[in-house]
């Protein structure tokens, strides 16, 4: 196969050993970059939860609820899941730090031919004193060899512009979100669809080789620590869906558009108050068909950079772990 992008926009990224020794120096502050340690999980989770929290404030329309912190349960989950990623994929967690601590940091994974950016963010205050970049660079040494990529971008301009040129696409993102009309549930949203066991993992890595073209492998096993697992699998096509204990769908995969919105509505039949479905892509048209059903209201936010691949289809992401 060819290269996972043009070559004129292959970005340059040095060797891991080399950045995890090479000092920096933004205006008056110098920095180093080195790996991620497991006791670096709780700091990082701050950093992210304050970095994401200003960009909310700045970029959420007033017509909007306010934004809000992390609660504990989600604190607590985003610990957990990225000191799983520092044990499998410690070539892919990354830390800036000065003599005051933590500046930024990014966590990635390979699966498979597959890399993907979890979570890369820069404390309020330092995103213009050119700490991202050797950070992003520093992730993307651990993609070396992977035919795909994928990243879920926030609206922040500067981020969309560092995954453009180190060669991914942008796809605009949807998000569909309130309260769902009861009475636009189909009758039998639940026909054909069941709780998902441990037992369904190799269905689940079929479905994300067929949609995303890797499996996610042990990363099943972070998502169903946090989420409900629901299964459809009948001779006219399967697929299984992630729900938040809000009812809101977090990542669906299927064989066909239909098995798709059948674990969607399933999902949206049992939330008990307001739901979110978000990381809708323009390919994912039938999602958008589910929400608008239910009555949700549309807007735009964020992209799905993509690199050596189309929108995965019939699918939407989880954000985090894609």
């Amino acid at each position: 196969m060819g290269p996972s992008w043009p070559t004129a926009r292959r970005p340059r990224c040095p060797p891991a050993r080399d950045l995890a020794r090479r000092p920096y120096r933004g205006g008056v502050s110098a920095w180093t970059i080195r790996p991620m340690r497991l006791d670096d999980a709780v700091a990082a989770e701050r950093l992210s939860d304050e970095s994401f929290h200003e960009l909310d404030l700045r970029t959420t329309p007033s017509s909007l609820p306010a934004p809000r912190r992390r609660e504990d349960a989600w604190r607590e989950a985003w610990v957990r899941r990225t000191e799983h990623l520092v044990r499998t994929d410690p070539g892919g967690c990354w830390v800036a730090e000065d003599d005051d601590g933590m500046v930024g940091f990014a966590t990635s994974y390979r699966r498979e031919l597959m890399w993907c950016l979890v979570t890369y963010a820069v404390a309020p205050g330092r995103q213009a004193a050119g700490v991202g970049r050797p950070l992003l660079e520093a992730a993307l040494g651990h993609s070396v060899g992977c035919l795909r990529g994928m990243i879920a971008s926030s609206v922040d301009p500067r981020a969309a512009r560092r995954y453009h040129q180190a060669g991914f696409t942008l796809h605009p993102q949807m998000v569909l979100s309130g309260l769902v009309d009861r009475s636009a549930v189909p009758h039998d949203a639940w026909d054909k669809v069941r709780e998902g066991t441990p037992g369904d993992r190799d269905l689940l890595d079929s479905l994300d080789r067929r949609t995303r073209g890797a499996a996610h492998g042990d990363l099943h096993d972070v998502l169903a620590a946090s989420y409900r697992l629901l299964v459809s699998d009948t001779t006219t096509g399967s697929g299984y869906a992630y729900v938040a204990p809000t009812g809101s769908p977090v990542l669906v995969a299927a064989s066909n558009r239909r098995t798709a919105a059948r674990l969607t509505w399933a999902a949206l039949a049992d939330a008990p108050g307001e739901v979110e479905l978000a990381h809708v892509t323009g390919a994912n048209d039938w999602a958008v068909d589910v929400g608008m059903a239910a009555r949700l209201e549309l807007r735009q936010s964020g992209y799905l950079a993509l690199r050596g691949m189309k929108p995965p289809v019939p699918y939407v992401h989880s954000g985090a772990l894609l």
